[in-house]
């Protein structure tokens, strides 16, 4: 821990460390290595403001030893304000004013005989500015509940109280029913803080937000008034057990203080709390679901057509060659008004067979399958039998990109409804080198992005794409400038520096020709090098991971086998028969050998799955043409808590429940999918007016089983049709295991 910590302090990178310092961490990876980063950051943050708060009680000169004991002890932050509560400065409060009117002696007198009245003994304190005893008495009654709303021992447990047993009560504003029916589901909602799930917390908040919905902490609610837990709990701190007319009074005293001040005050708190605990989840599905999409397979360098499906505004064209470049851009228009279909078809044929198109990418929006289907009624009459595959895919970002600042440099003379069509072309040839020019956020594969707190979304992001781009590797010669950014130790005026180097010089011949480029000195070289790759260069290394600090270790192992380095490259079975042991040495230790190893046997490799899409199945266009029991394959978009969302083609994602990814139970939905999967699903529910598509991944098998225990119905014989099958007129099946399901989910309890 200490070393990692070293070495991020010093400018290291994350990915540097994971991948090039393995030794020194023992091993942490990625994520490991983030999550210290993270609570280094917290704790930092705890320790500057547990100096600040021993600071200010000194100047205050309240400083005792107890009191530097318990800050020292604080183990979070909230314990740190705790206990600086009564020390904090602030305005004039009730309680001061009580002071002032000289009603401190009136509190101390209460407590110190208990059987007295406090009436009575409030009578020798009216004055001027205390016109009766019941004024008094209020006065002191805001003094005593002060003192308990700065103890930060009894806020400690009253916390913890209210942490096991609150419940997160929604309502709907009166008046609002109508124009809120999208927060139906939370009109009259009840459910424990401690458990409750990110999604529903952020909907519920966002119907707060919107003014549809009021939020409040139940606690303790069936408990009698004044005899509370809590309320209690404030009566024991002022040790107020006894029969006497003081223990009584201050009985009130504390639970009025619970009622009226604690209770508000730890609420703000613990919603607070529970913000941040939905948001840290939503980000964390936002960050998983990224990085699979990042890491999607990529179609490789083939001749793509990109189309940017539209009606009235034209279908936009563009086809790119293997590199990427944009070699011809058209608008055709099949559609209303025009609808000019042939003409639209002989214009794609044309430019396909003009530049050999090997693949068609159709964006998933507007007009997508009406696209689709006049691209395979084209592809099904093209003669010869090597016929361009077509491929859905998302276009989520493509219009932010193709309006940014980096499109209009990248492509000035190009109109700004045709970048997009090239950005949909060139994401299906390398999703990773297209999606980096994104801002990730609008990428669009999260829940609630837009609610929750946007520096720690972006920071979380930008660090996923960061360790995208490192585990993948980048092609020195041919990538980007956005692209490069994103190497370890680059950022983006070191990007350009390097596209700048290169297109005055030439391709780089060799890692060490880095160098050579403006205002990159070695620091960033030991960063970037390994993770930057050079095809066919003067050194055969360069092309692999092997960073050039480790070269002499590769090249020891290369002449321990006798043979040369570029025959040796590649060659398992002789590589496997060495043992890494031997080239252990002072520098670089056995996880170090065993990496130069692996690399050497596949260099340059992709992490990346190989390349495969979806078939969507004729005739099923739209939502109303979905029948329950109906067999889809389809992409999945999303994953969040709750389950996998997936595009079956009908322009409206369906929902995979968590309950229904598989035969068994299934904790977490990434256990089984994650974006961009290529899986096969099967339709339980459709709910067209709420555009609401229930799916299943489980086997008919399972969900015969599932009826037979729901039910206590008779299995089903062979060939019968299951529950997930439609009844005798296309109805959807009522209960069993596939319907009950999805009745949460389907009630609108997810965001998309």
């Amino acid at each position: 821990m200490a070393a990692a910590v070293a070495l991020l302090d010093e400018g290291a990178t994350v990915p540097f460390v994971a991948r090039y310092r393995k030794e020194v961490t023992g091993g942490l990876d990625d994520t490991q290595l983030r999550t210290l980063s993270e609570r280094l950051s917290y704790l930092r943050e705890m320790e500057s403001r547990r100096a600040a708060i021993l600071a200010s009680i000194t100047e205050q000169g309240k400083m005792t030893e107890a009191l530097q004991a318990s800050i020292l002890k604080a183990g979070t932050k909230a314990e740190l304000e705790d206990i600086y509560l009564p020390y904090k400065p602030k305005r004039r409060t009730r309680a001061m004013i009580a002071r002032e009117n000289g009603l401190g002696p009136l509190v101390e007198s209460i407590l110190a005989d208990r059987s007295a009245d406090p009436a009575a003994l409030a009578a020798g304190y009216v004055t001027e500015a205390v016109p009766d005893v019941k004024s008094a008495l209020e006065g002191a009654r805001d003094i005593v509940a002060e003192g308990l709303a700065e103890n930060a021992d009894l806020l400690g447990r009253l916390r913890s109280h209210m942490k096991q047993v609150a419940k997160l009560v929604s309502t709907v504003v009166e008046g609002k029913e109508a124009e809120g029916a999208k927060f139906s589901d939370y009109f009259a909602h009840t459910e424990a803080w401690a458990t409750a799930p990110s999604h529903r917390v952020l909907a519920m908040l966002r119907g707060r937000n919107e003014g549809f919905l009021a939020l409040d902490l139940a606690v303790d609610a069936d408990a009698p008034k004044g005899d509370s837990p809590a309320e209690r709990a404030c009566g024991a701190a002022l040790g107020a057990g006894g029969r006497g007319a003081g223990d009584a009074w201050l009985r009130d005293a504390a639970a009025w203080a619970w009622r009226v001040k604690i209770r508000t005050s730890l609420t703000l708190d613990l919603m607070g709390e529970m913000r941040d605990r939905a948001e840290e989840e939503a980000i964390r599905v936002f960050a998983r679901n990224l990085k699979d999409l990042l890491l999607a397979a990529p179609a490789g360098g083939k001749a793509t057509m990109g189309l940017d499906p539209g009606i009235r505004t034209g279908v936009k064209v563009a086809v790119i060659d293997a590199t990427g470049k944009v070699v011809a851009t058209d608008t055709v228009y099949p559609f209303q008004p025009k609808n000019d279909l042939r003409g639209a078809q002989v214009a794609l044929a044309q430019l396909i067979s003009r530049h050999r198109v090997q693949l068609i990418a159709i964006g998933n929006g507007t007009a997508s399958r009406e696209t689709e289907k006049m691209v395979a009624d084209l592809l099904a009459v093209l003669p010869g039998a090597e016929k361009p595959v077509k491929v859905i895919v998302s276009e989520a970002g493509a219009s932010v990109y193709s309006a940014s600042e980096l499109a209009a440099k990248e492509f000035p003379d190009l109109d700004v409804s045709l970048r997009g069509a090239v950005s949909i072309a060139r994401r299906l040839q390398d999703p990773l080198a297209e999606l980096v020019k994104i801002e990730p956020k609008s990428i669009g594969v999260g829940q609630y992005q837009h609610d929750v707190d946007q520096h720690r979304l972006g920071r979380s992001l930008e660090a996923v794409v960061e360790d995208a781009v490192n585990a993948v590797g980048v092609d020195l010669n041919t990538a980007s400038a956005p692209l490069l950014a994103r190497v370890s130790g680059v950022g983006p005026s070191l990007a350009d520096a390097i596209v700048s180097h290169r297109d005055a010089n030439g391709p780089f011949r060799t890692r060490r020709d880095l160098l050579k480029v403006a205002r990159l000195g070695p620091k960033a070289f030991e960063q970037a090098a390994g993770f930057l790759r050079i095809a066919d260069g003067a050194e055969p290394l360069d092309a692999s991971s092997v960073h050039p600090e480790a070269y002499d270790v590769a090249r020891r192992i290369v002449a321990a086998c006798g043979r040369d380095i570029r025959s040796l490259m590649g060659d398992a079975a002789a590589l496997k028969s060495v043992d890494p042991r031997r080239f252990v040495d002072d520098r670089f230790g056995l996880p170090t050998v065993k990496d130069i190893l692996a690399e050497l046997e596949k260099p340059g490799r992709d992490p990346r799955p190989s390349f495969r899409t979806a078939t969507f199945t004729e005739g099923v266009n739209e939502i109303s043409d979905l029948k329950p029991g109906m067999l889809l394959e389809g992409t999945v978009t999303n994953v969040a808590a709750f389950g996998a969302f997936v595009d079956i083609g009908v322009h409206q994602d369906g929902l995979v429940h968590v309950s229904q990814l598989a035969d068994r139970f299934v904790k977490d939905p990434h256990e089984v999918v994650k974006a961009g999967d290529v899986v096969k699903v099967r339709v339980v529910e459709v709910d067209v007016p709420r555009k609401r598509i229930g799916l299943t991944m489980k086997s008919q098998s399972a969900e015969a089983r599932e009826a037979v225990r729901d039910r206590g119905a008779p299995p089903p014989k062979p060939g019968a049709r299951g529950p997930m099958s439609a009844g005798p007129k296309g109805d959807a099946p009522k209960g069993g295991g596939g319907g009950n399901a999805f009745a949460d989910a389907l009630k609108g309890k997810f965001g998309r």
